[in-house]
């Protein structure tokens, strides 16, 4: 019986020589499995690892043993639910659950304190997992393609979100609690059943904002920074680069007069300029460009977890070249 077809009681002689070199990621992807090997869960140091594509439809209990693992990818599987094992990986910050056969997630899932990015696209969630409403961590959620019809009123808990994809829904009003959520940098609710928007320009963290595919007749009201994708968004971001009318000239006022003094003393010159030598107060371009920085940082996270799928398993993501 082939690699293939096999169980994978045990690692094969690749793997195995791979983690024999200090490697800790194990690259299990595209290879059929009915159950995850025993020996996997005893490799205790291990902190990324993917077994996306397998047709894995459980997971053992002694995952659980992986506590230094930091990114796990189950993707394109057959899971029906996320076990409670998975749920006590306390340095997990990356997990991909998408194309699977989930219904939600449990209470339990709230201890995954570390979780940065979810990926739980492509299943078959009809209300949204209340445990990541205790979850303020979380920065990027994945939630395209399920069954979604609306959003919690607690949905501002989640005060690190910072990236939320709600694409390929059943969303047919937009929900109002995202007018709410102050720090989202992305959205895209594209192919849902929305008519309309409100006033976006509240989100004043919006960068991107995808609403392609719905019934709407224009893009929604936004501010200048943010970069529109849908029908009518080409024509209203090149309505920014129009340069506004020149203002009309005000009219001319006569200057001020003023008393003539006595001229400053060379002395008192002098001391002027030894204070704003002493004082020089922290240049706002200095501010700025650390602000930028940290921005950029964040983006970037967002950014990862938005279009990043495990190597080795070839199959794109939205957001991804093909």
């Amino acid at each position: 019986m082939g690699i293939a077809e096999s169980t994978l009681d045990e690692l094969p002689s690749d793997v195995a020589e791979q983690l024999s070199n200090g490697e800790q990621l194990l690259e299990l992807s595209g290879r059929r499995l009915r159950r995850l090997p025993a020996s996997v869960c005893a490799l205790l140091g291990l902190q990324r690892l993917y077994i996306s594509g397998t047709g894995l439809r459980e997971l053992p209990d002694e995952i659980e043993e992986l506590r230094e693992l930091r990114i796990l990818a189950l993707d394109f599987n057959k899971l029906e639910h996320v076990p409670e094992a998975l749920c006590r990986l306390p340095r997990l910050s990356r997990l991909y659950l998408g194309s699977n056969r989930l219904l939600g997630l449990p209470a339990d899932f709230a201890q995954l304190q570390s979780l940065r990015c979810l990926w739980l696209e492509g299943n078959h969630v009809r209300r949204f997992p209340r445990a990541l409403l205790r979850m303020p961590a979380l920065q990027s959620l994945q939630l395209g393609d399920n069954r979604l019809r609306g959003l919690p009123a607690e949905l501002p808990s989640m005060v690190g979100l910072r990236g939320l994809w709600l694409y390929g829904n059943r969303l047919e009003v937009f929900p109002s609690v995202l007018l709410r959520m102050g720090r989202l940098r992305i959205l895209d609710v594209d192919r849902n059943q929305l008519g309309g928007f409100p006033d976006l320009r509240p989100l004043r963290a919006l960068r991107v904002f995808s609403y392609d595919h719905n019934p709407v007749t224009g893009p929604p009201r936004v501010l200048d920074t943010v970069f529109l994708v849908g029908e009518g968004a080409v024509e209203r971001m090149a309505e920014r680069d129009e340069p506004p009318p020149a203002p009309r000239p005000p009219h001319p006022r006569p200057a001020p007069t003023q008393a003539p003094g006595p001229p400053p003393s060379v002395s008192a010159e002098k001391e002027e300029e030894e204070e704003e030598e002493e004082e020089e107060p922290e240049r706002e371009g200095d501010v700025e460009e650390e602000e930028e920085e940290e921005l950029e940082e964040e983006e970037e996270e967002i950014a990862l977890c938005a279009g990043r799928k495990p190597p080795g398993l070839g199959i794109p993501r939205k957001g991804e070249p093909t």
